[in-house]
This record gives structure tokens, C-alpha cells and sequence, in this order.
């Protein structure tokens, strides 16, 4: 598990519009929240992402850009940020290396069947590199204004 003054992982993934995003080009100019979600257009999901949207300018003013990843592909991404006018970036970790590397793909046991996931996850980067918050399993509803509150205590 990744912990508060651990350097992050970098990486570079594509989005929805397939355009390489690369962590480190975005630290140099500020601070960057990750959160790693389970599954494009699924309740918890659609709600968290939606809740980023709308701040997003706050995050803005305090320079700091929000990263959304999760396994699906760029063009399921586009679906759903187009669907629900998603305006935080969606990037897409088809091989799961990123999801490793911040080790939020587990073992989870769902309605009785063990299988692999992504655990609902939040990291607050800041600009030298460093994880400044780790937060897993955390639950979707108000926890863009949790994170944003951490921002603002960097």
C-alpha cells in the first residue's frame, strides 16, 4: 500500500479523445489528484465523477488537476463523460499496470463471489512527486469535497 511521503508511481496513459497524458508534465505545474474508480457508468462511479466535475474550478484555483482511471477503454471513457458531461480527464489503464503500481487492485468479495477489482481510491500528489494523502476504499458520495479540503491544506 502506498502511504502519505511515499514518491508516486509515474505514468503515462491515454484518455477518452486517446490523447497521452503523462503524470510527471502535469506535477510540473502543480499539484494532481488520482482517484481510481471501479467502472464507467455505474451509480457509485457516475456520482464521484460528477462530483469532481463540479468542482473542478475550485481545484483549478488551487492548481491542481484531477485524474480519473479506471480499466475501461478510452472509447467507453468518451461514452461516459459525453453521457453525463464529465468534464474531470478519464484515463484509461487497459493492462492495469497503473492500478498495480498504486496497488488498488485487489481481491474483493462481491454479493458473495471473490474476484478482482479496483477498491474505490484517492491520491493527492503533490507537486515535488509526493503522495501527501493515500485514501482507499473510500465511498463516492461527498468525497470530492473531502479531497478538495486536503488540497487545500497543502
Amino acid at each position: 500500500m502506498l502511504q502519505p511521503g511515499d514518491q508516486t508511481p509515474l505514468f503515462s496513459l491515454p484518455d477518452a479523445d486517446m490523447a497521452r497524458i503523462d503524470l510527471a508534465r502535469l506535477l510540473a505545474t502543480g499539484h494532481v489528484v488520482v482517484y481510481f474508480y471501479p467502472k464507467d457508468d455505474t451509480p457509485g462511479c457516475t456520482l464521484e465523477a460528477l462530483e469532481f466535475t463540479d468542482l473542478q474550478s475550485d481545484f483549478e484555483a488551487l492548481q491542481t488537476e484531477i485524474l480519473g482511471v479506471s480499466r475501461d477503454s478510452c472509447v467507453s471513457h468518451g461514452a461516459f463523460r459525453d453521457r453525463h458531461g464529465i468534464g474531470v480527464r478519464l484515463l484509461a489503464d487497459s493492462d492495469g499496470e497503473v492500478c498495480d503500481a498504486f496497488d488498488v487492485w485487489r481481491e474483493k468479495e462481491v454479493r458473495g463471489e471473490k474476484r478482482h477489482g479496483i477498491v474505490r481510491s484517492t491520491f493527492v500528489i503533490d507537486r515535488r512527486g509526493v503522495i501527501r494523502h493515500a485514501l482507499y476504499d473510500v465511498k463516492p458520495k461527498g468525497h470530492a469535497r473531502q479531497v478538495l479540503e486536503l488540497v487545500r491544506g497543502l
